[in-house]
């Protein structure tokens, strides 16, 4: 589309550029045409020389067939420039019939058949554009788009994240219902072929379909190719599909004021108080001092540390002239659900956003910003995805010495991972929390009170929006899994802590580190004899 309407806005240079090769053609051709002055008479015979007459009509014969020639010449280069500028206005004709301006689908409201024609063509026009029946010169292996394949039961991708498989059920509805209606489809072609009637012939069922494949070009469409049992042994029926996406249309512009709009960040904590002096110097960088528009609720359970831990948040509200925090004491046994729903109904102010936090978390400015501009009250909740820390000790092994918290958070897959099967950290006003219902408060422990509210709000009609953000990261720490938790408790904590530890290439060294070890011994063995 972007070179099309550059061709447009060239186009009218082009034409002016042959407006003036014409006229200067002309001018070229007068000046050409226009008797000499007297000072540049040609050459004639003497007149009562004996060939006078001869010789003067010669030369006069002579000019006039170098008049003609170049005439001929003109008239021919200003038909060439001619047939060009037709062909360009036949070439821009053309580019638009095929490729229509998506603003005119969008906005001619006025005429709803040509703006049907118009989708229709543009839609048409996705399938040239998209590799479909040639191959796109690509740069590099890395630009490449794969394909995905699938039966009638399985899905087997490449991008499969950490809480997918590389085989598995398709379990979201929205690409459950579209392989559904992709195989219906190319059943429907193939029992209802083009041009053929009253002829028997093979009916196909889903029971003859044998794998398909596609892929996705995010400014084109979808690919399907199907692949089908044929009459016999080794023939086949491939069916090809296109699913075109449409032309982007504006669904919403508005401005949206968050100066106003107060986070409360609530933090259920019990020990731990090295871990909370670290998140409170984080808190009062990014918090008190870069946002300004925060409030603390620290729900403390137990007595031991405690006096430490209201010490150090004591100390932060002196140096930081910092009264905005709230601190809440629980005689009873740890429990991070009943911490965060006590701390949510003990604000009785206006409607404000919960940010329910851990001790281990590290935040940015930015990410409280995403965290109001991405829930609305009875709308949207947010629960974003975080980058996990894997073990520093490990990652930076072979290093002098471990990098400051700072530089240590960097989103590489050498230094962690999106903790893309953890819900814990969530944005949502009070209101919609209050109205859900809150946490399953018969949850003991670790683990398992933020799947139940994710389901809830999944469950609701408010809009979840689920991603990963460059502002959010889990710090490491060694994490013990107590024989108090429940069999799948357990086996869910025991899941994190095998995935906290190191990339899959870092354990794999570890693993086969004696033989790195033995290897490199020989080789310096071996380098010494030589």
């Amino acid at each position: 589309m972007m070179l099309r309407r550059g061709f447009v806005l060239f186009l009218p240079r082009l034409v002016g550029l042959l407006v003036v090769a014409c006229c200067s053609v002309s001018i070229v051709y007068m000046l050409a045409c226009t008797p000499k002055g007297d000072n540049q008479q040609l050459a004639l015979p003497r007149v009562h020389g004996p060939t006078a007459k001869e010789g003067y009509q010669a030369i006069l014969q002579e000019r006039e067939e170098q008049h003609r020639n170049y005439i001929l010449s003109l008239k021919k280069q200003i038909a060439q420039l001619k047939a060009e500028l037709q062909g360009r206005s036949e070439q821009l004709k053309n580019v638009q019939n095929q490729y229509p301006d998506p603003l005119d689908i969008r906005l001619d409201h006025s005429n709803p058949e040509k703006a049907q024609a118009n989708l229709l063509a543009f839609l048409r026009s996705q399938i040239d554009k998209a590799e479909v029946h040639s191959g796109i010169k690509l740069s590099t292996e890395y630009a490449a788009v794969p394909f995905e394949s699938f039966t009638l039961q399985k899905v087997y991708q490449l991008e499969t994240g950490l809480t997918r498989h590389p085989e598995e059920k398709p379990v979201r509805k929205d690409k459950r219902d579209e392989l559904v209606e992709v195989i219906e489809l190319a059943l429907g072609s193939l029992n209802n072929p083009e041009g053929i009637s009253n002829v028997k012939h093979h009916v196909y069922t889903a029971s003859d379909f044998i794998e398909g494949i596609y892929r996705t070009e995010k400014d084109k469409g979808t690919l399907y190719e199907l692949t089908f049992k044929g009459d016999t042994k080794h023939q086949f029926k491939k069916i090809v599909l296109f699913r075109p996406f449409g032309p982007v249309m504006k669904v919403k512009n508005e401005n949206v004021d968050i100066a106003d709009t107060l986070i409360n960040v609530i933090v259920p904590l019990a020990k731990r108080a090295s871990k909370f002096r670290q998140f409170m110097q984080n808190f009062r960088e990014m918090g008190i001092q870069q946002d300004g528009r925060i409030h603390l609720t620290v729900v403390y359970f137990g007595k031991e540390q405690m006096n430490e831990v209201k010490s150090i948040l004591e100390n932060t509200s002196k140096s930081a002239n910092f009264k905005n925090f709230t601190f809440i004491q629980l005689n009873e046994e740890f429990s991070r659900g009943k911490g965060l729903d006590v701390g949510a109904r003990f604000w009785k102010g206006n409607n404000v956003v919960l940010f329910f936090c851990d001790v281990d978390i590290y935040f940015t400015a930015d990410f409280l910003n995403s965290c109001r501009l991405n829930t609305q009250p009875g709308k949207k909740v947010f629960y974003p995805v975080l980058f996990s820390q894997y073990n520093p000790s490990i990652i930076y092994g072979h290093h002098d010495s471990i990098p400051s918290l700072e530089q240590q958070l960097v989103i590489k897959k050498e230094t962690g991972f999106w903790r893309d099967f953890g819900f814990g950290m969530t944005c949502q006003y009070r209101s919609d929390f209050i109205n859900i219902g809150g946490f399953d408060l018969d949850i003991k422990g670790w683990g398992g009170e933020d799947v139940h509210l994710y389901r809830k709000y999944l469950h609701s009609n408010l809009i979840v929006i689920r991603t990963p953000v460059r502002g959010l990261f889990h710090l490491w720490h060694e994490k013990q899994c107590l024989d108090e938790l429940t069999p799948e408790q357990y086996k869910m904590c025991m899941q994190s802590k095998a995935m906290n530890e190191a990339s899959h290439g870092q354990l794999g060294m570890l693993v086969f580190k004696q033989e790195i070890e033995t290897h490199l011994h020989r080789q310096k063995l071996s380098s010494k004899k030589t």
